[in-house]
């Protein structure tokens, strides 16, 4: 069983995702509660856009949608980007509308 890390450990920022609590560790707090904001926000939308309760789904499609924004910034070429977020958003989409029909 995973040892509970009481909150305001030193070392550990305390965020919450989608209502769940999470004790993260890393050298900037503030980024940290950037990104889990960040996070948050996607999985919202995500769970508003479709009638999915399984949180580890909307996870996977706010995670697809933040890699699709990554890419569109990302080293590769403009072209491959653009196919790139293309495929990507086709799929969320695709995951969407089933979720829609069997809602």
């Amino acid at each position: 069983m995973a040892k509970e890390i009481p909150p305001n450990t030193p070392g550990y920022t305390t965020v919450s995702i989608y209502d769940q609590t999470y004790h993260l560790r890393g050298q900037d707090p503030n980024h940290i509660r950037q990104l889990a904001d960040l996070v948050d926000s996607k999985m919202r939308a995500v769970a508003a856009q479709g009638r999915t309760v399984d949180s580890l789904r909307v996870a996977v499609l706010a995670a697809l949608n933040l890699a699709d924004e990554v890419s569109q910034f990302s080293g590769m070429d403009a072209t491959e980007g653009r196919a790139r977020a293309a495929h990507l958003r086709s799929m969320l989409d695709e995951v969407l509308e089933d979720e829609r029909r069997t809602g």
